[in-house]
C-alpha cells in the first residue's frame, strides 16, 4: 500500500506552510536586526553589568549550539541511520523513532529560557514535524512492513520531496540568531 498522490500532497502542504512560516521568523529576526543595528547607541555600563551580559551571552550561545545539535539529532535520516534495528517490525520502528525525538526534546527543553521565542519554536515546529512525517508515513505502509522498509520508505519520501524537511530551515534561523549574539 503506497501513499495517494492527494495524501503526498497534504503532507507537503503542511510541510510548506510550516516551512513559509519559518521563513517569514527569520524575515522578520533579519528586519529587526537590522533596525536594532541602526538605533545602538554607545553607552557605558558598569563591569557587574558587563560581566552579567557576558555570562547570559555565554549560556545564550550555549543553549543555542544544544538546539543545533538537537535539530542534527533528530533529522529523520540522522535519527534513522541511528536508530536502525533491523528485525523489528515497523510499527515498533515508528514508536522507537517517535519516542526518540520527543525524549531528545524533552532534554532540551530547558534551553528555551536562552533563545528567542522564535528560535524554539523553529524547534519545536521541527519535533511535531518529524512525529508527523512518520506517523503519516506508517498509516500508509501495512501493518506487516519491517522497520527497515519503513525507514527506507521515509528516506524514499524524504528525497523524492526534499522541501517536507525544515531541518534545514531551522539550522538557518539558528544559525542567523547565533551570528547576531555575536555581533
Amino acid at each position: 500500500m503506497s501513499m495517494s498522490s492527494l495524501e503526498m500532497t497534504g503532507a507537503i502542504l503542511i510541510a510548506l506552510v510550516l516551512g513559509g512560516t519559518l521563513a517569514f521568523i527569520f524575515w522578520r529576526e533579519n528586519k529587526r536586526a537590522r533596525q536594532a543595528a541602526g538605533s545602538r547607541s554607545s553607552s557605558q555600563e558598569s563591569s557587574k553589568k558587563n560581566e552579567q551580559s557576558v555570562s547570559g551571552a555565554q549560556l545564550q550561545l550555549q543553549a543555542y549550539e544544544r538546539l543545533i545539535l538537537l535539530t542534527e539529532r533528530i533529522a529523520l535520516p540522522n535519527l534513522i541511520s541511528r536508530i536502525n534495528e533491523p528485525g523489528i517490525s515497523g510499527r515498533d520502528m515508528q514508536l522507537m523513532l517517535t519516542h526518540s525525538i520527543k525524549q531528545e526534546f524533552d532534554h532540551n527543553i530547558t534551553q528555551q529560557l536562552y533563545v528567542s521565542p522564535e528560535a524554539w519554536e523553529a524547534v519545536r515546529n521541527l519535533k511535531e514535524q518529524n512525529i508527523h512525517i512518520i506517523n503519516q508515513v506508517a498509516s500508509f505502509l501495512p501493518p506487516d512492513i519491517s522497520g527497515t522498509e519503513m525507514n527506507k520508505k521515509l528516506l524514499e519520501m524524504i528525497a523524492e520531496n526534499p522541501k517536507v524537511s525544515l531541518h534545514n530551515v531551522v539550522a538557518e534561523v539558528l544559525s542567523y540568531e547565533v551570528k547576531k549574539l555575536l555581533k
